[in-house]
């Protein structure tokens, strides 16, 4: 069950880390299409589990690395970003969401 205060901050990373990813994506990730599908974050506030969309997802392992070394970067542009709206700014944690992956193999499997 997650509290209000939680889904509120869930959505203000989303909104900012779309925007960071949007922004930074051509310098950082070689012009790869990263989208931010969803944030979960801890009761504490402390950790953010964000889950990528990335496209063309046959090459989605090796940008994933790519955005797991650049994560202090990024967080320090979202700490510029929501510093004047939350205390701390989460530790972020990325992983790939495949959930459009697995739509699009129903669908193969069904036609």
């Amino acid at each position: 069950m997650e509290t209000t205060r939680q889904s509120k901050v869930s959505r203000l990373l989303q909104k900012d880390l779309g925007l960071i990813f949007q922004q930074e994506g051509r310098n950082l990730f070689g012009g790869k299409m990263i989208s931010v599908t969803t944030v979960r974050i801890s009761p504490d506030l402390g950790l953010a589990k964000v889950y990528l969309s990335i496209f063309p997802s046959d090459k989605s392992e090796e940008t994933l690395e790519v955005v797991r070394m650049n994560t202090k970067n990024i967080r320090r542009i979202l700490g510029t970003k929501v510093g004047k709206q939350l205390r701390v700014v989460p530790e972020l944690a990325f992983y790939i969401d495949d959930s459009l992956d697995y739509i699009e193999n129903i669908d193969n499997l069904l036609s």
